[in-house]
């Protein structure tokens, strides 16, 4: 059985970067603050939207940002 294409955020990894930026981290720091074990540039990737952010690492900058995940994959919400 075939998988059903979802659609992607288009915005989600400008408000990553927005997120980091106003938490004044860098990217290496963003990577140890969201648990991350990988190498600093995952964090670019994100936010260059070259590759989509597990769930689990898109609840970690909710938290982060203090807003709901939901505010992060939805274009419609701005963050606050």
């Amino acid at each position: 059985m075939g998988r059903t294409p979802r659609n992607r955020p288009k915005h989600l990894g400008r408000k990553l970067l927005r997120i980091r930026q106003r938490l004044g981290m860098s990217q290496t720091e963003m990577t140890k603050a969201l648990g991350l074990k990988v190498h600093y540039s995952a964090v670019s990737n994100f936010e260059l939207g070259t590759r989509e952010p597990d769930l689990i690492v898109v609840l970690k900058y909710a938290r982060l940002a203090k807003v709901p995940m939901e505010t992060l994959v939805d274009d419609k919400m701005k963050l606050p």
